[in-house]
Formats: structure tokens, C-alpha cells, sequence
């Protein structure tokens, strides 16, 4: 298990203080595929270097099963990232040495018998599916493949924890996901945690169980991705899972009543909600926005409603909508912002 208690990193520029981390408080249990994601300059890559010690953290404490990081000599950190490895966007590969020589790198550094680390690398690169490319070069090597040896590089030394920083950035959408079904797959069949470092959302939905968002250096919210997704609450993770909403903003009119409605597997095979609301209780509303997808007949994401009338119409639209099985309606004041907030 890791464990970040009160986490927080500061850097000295020319123009003063920077906080690139603020009190981050956050448990990673042993298995997870744990999302960290957030937008440029949120602090997430700060963020995984504090985890395996290369930034030391300037207040707060990383703790690897009980152990605190921060206390540990640099002979003990770098036995520590033997058991917390690394895969990055850009690769990091040895251009100079084959694949096999790439993945046995670790090993060597171990002191690991010569014949014992190539039988291990051989397997590595069998278990991400290239044992045909032992002896190419990463240059004769598409994106996804690089990749595929830098996570069987990562994987040499038995690592408890990896780390992916930004690790499918720089490939295509069908080339992530074979790369994201292949960190799925050895999470299930090593039981290695692994944390997913992104600005993508879509790589959080597609193979995180819990998710974190940063902000300007905080965590501003954190869960269960199938909650997160379904109900956002900070503004800045809604502008992740639903950027289509911000466009909505200029549509709300002044003194209008607005509620969003947030779909969490409703069933949009039966029926068309509005307008049934407009047959069953005469009321007319304005889709001003939204964001859904529908997956095998159910619909998740949410709209924003624009409801006519006075107090008594928006009271039976929340009555009516709320109703709905998997369906959550939050009455806006402004747009980002629920009522009582």
C-alpha cells in the first residue's frame, strides 16, 4: 500500500516560491489501477516523481507499505525503485542496445547473473507479446512496441508498484488501447500496483478503479472512477469528464432555472425522458447542453435543463426527473456551481 500524508512540494525560481503540490493526502491499496489526472501544470508529474523519490517531498511523507520513504539513505532509495519502476511517454529507451540488452538493463545493474537476467527478458518480452524482437533496435521499432519493451524493462526487476507518466501520450487511440489491456492484464495476473499518470480522461475510464483530480497543485477530488465519472463534483473534473459542457456556459440566461441531470446507467431504451416530462407534467424544457454516452442501452454523462416557470414547475421537474431509476438532479444557481454550495 502507499500512502501520502500531507504531501506537499515547493520550488525556488527566479520569480520566488513555486507550490507545485499542496498537502496531498492519498491512499493507493495493493492492486489498484489508480488514476492521477489532471491538465498541464496541475502537478501530476511532480506528483509521481515524489512517489518514487527522485523530487524529495519539501513537507508530508510517502509511505511504501508502513515504510517512510523520505528516511531512507540513497543506497535504500535505490533499492526501493527496484520495487517502484517506470514507464514514460517518451520511452526512455537505450537506442545503442537491442531490445534484449533494453529489458536486461536493470538486471545487470543488480548484479544478476548473465544467463539468469536473459532468461528473464526473453520471458519479459514473450509476456508483452515481442519475443521476436530480442535482437532489433528500438529505432526499427513502432511507438507501441518501444513501449512494450519499456514495460517489460520496468517489469524485470519483480516491482510491486508501476508507474505510468503520461506512458500512451504519444501513441494513437488503437495503440493505447492494446498498451492499456496489456498494464490491465499484468495488474491481474502479477498483482502489481499500478498508478496512471494522464491528462486523459479516457485513459482513467478505460482501465482505472480509482481516480484522483489535481488542481493548481490539490487534490480536488477523489474516488471510485464509476462515481467520479457518474457525478462530478469539482468544477475541474467535470471540465475532464464532460469538456463539452463549458461550452453551455454562455447559454444559461440570467434568472433562469437550471438543473442538471446526471445519468448513472439510466435506461434510455423505453422512452424519451423530456419529453415525457413535457406529456406527463406540461413542462417544456430546454436542453441548454450535454454530454451522454449510451453503453448497451444506458445512458451515463448529464444535461443541463433549462426549466420555464416559477418555483412550483422547477419543484415537480426535480420531483419528476428524481424519480427516474440511476438519475441524479442537482438545481444550478450558475453553471459549475449547485444549489447550497
Amino acid at each position: 500500500m502507499i500512502e501520502l500524508r500531507n504531501l506537499s512540494k515547493s520550488f525556488m525560481t527566479a520569480d520566488g516560491q513555486v507550490d507545485a503540490l499542496r498537502h496531498i493526502n492519498l491512499t493507493i491499496r495493493d492492486g489498484d489501477i489508480y488514476g492521477i489526472i489532471g491538465m498541464s501544470g496541475a502537478g501530476k508529474s511532480t506528483l509521481v516523481r515524489c512517489i518514487n523519490m527522485l523530487e524529495r517531498p519539501t513537507e508530508g511523507s510517502v509511505l511504501l507499505d508502513g515504510q517512510d520513504l523520505g528516511s531512507l539513505g540513497k543506497k535504500e532509495i535505490r533499492d526501493i525503485r527496484r520495487s517502484v519502476t517506470m514507464i514514460f511517454q517518451s520511452f526512455n529507451l537505450l537506442m545503442q542496445r537491442t531490445c534484449l540488452q533494453n529489458v536486461m538493463f536493470p538486471l545487470k545493474l543488480a548484479r544478476v547473473p548473465r544467463a539468469e537476467a536473459e532468461a528473464r527478458a526473453r520471458e519479459l518480452l514473450q509476456t508483452v507479446g515481442l519475443p521476436d524482437k530480442a535482437n532489433s533496435y528500438p529505432a526499427q521499432l513502432s511507438g507501441g512496441q518501444q513501449q512494450r519493451v519499456a514495460i517489460a524493462r520496468a517489469l524485470a526487476t519483480n516491482p510491486k508498484v508501476l508507474l505510468c507518466d503520461e506512458a500512451t501520450s504519444a501513441l494513437d487511440p488503437k495503440t493505447t488501447h492494446s498498451i492499456l489491456e496489456l498494464i490491465r492484464e499484468i495488474n491481474r495476473k502479477m498483482g502489481i500496483t499500478v498508478i496512471v499518470i494522464t491528462h486523459q480522461m479516457s485513459v482513467v475510464q478505460e482501465i482505472c478503479n480509482r481516480v484522483a483530480i489535481l488542481e493548481n497543485g490539490e487534490v480536488v477530488e477523489e474516488g471510485d472512477v464509476s462515481e467520479v465519472f457518474s457525478r462530478p463534483k469539482a468544477a475541474a473534473t467535470r471540465s475532464l469528464v464532460f469538456p463539452e459542457m463549458a461550452d453551455s456556459v454562455s447559454l444559461l440566461t440570467e434568472g433562469g432555472q437550471h438543473v442538471r441531470v446526471i445519468f448513472n446507467g439510466a435506461d434510455t431504451s423505453r422512452e424519451p425522458l423530456i419529453a415525457k416530462m413535457a406529456v406527463d407534467c406540461g413542462i417544456l424544457a430546454s436542453i441548454l447542453g450535454a454530454s451522454t454516452r449510451t453503453i448497451g442501452g444506458k445512458a451515463y454523462g448529464y444535461m443541463i435543463l433549462d426549466i420555464p416557470g416559477g418555483p412550483d414547475e422547477l419543484a415537480a421537474a426535480v420531483k419528476y426527473l428524481s424519480e427516474k431509476e440511476n438519475i441524479t438532479v442537482q438545481v444550478e444557481t450558475e453553471y459549475g456551481r449547485k444549489e447550497g454550495e
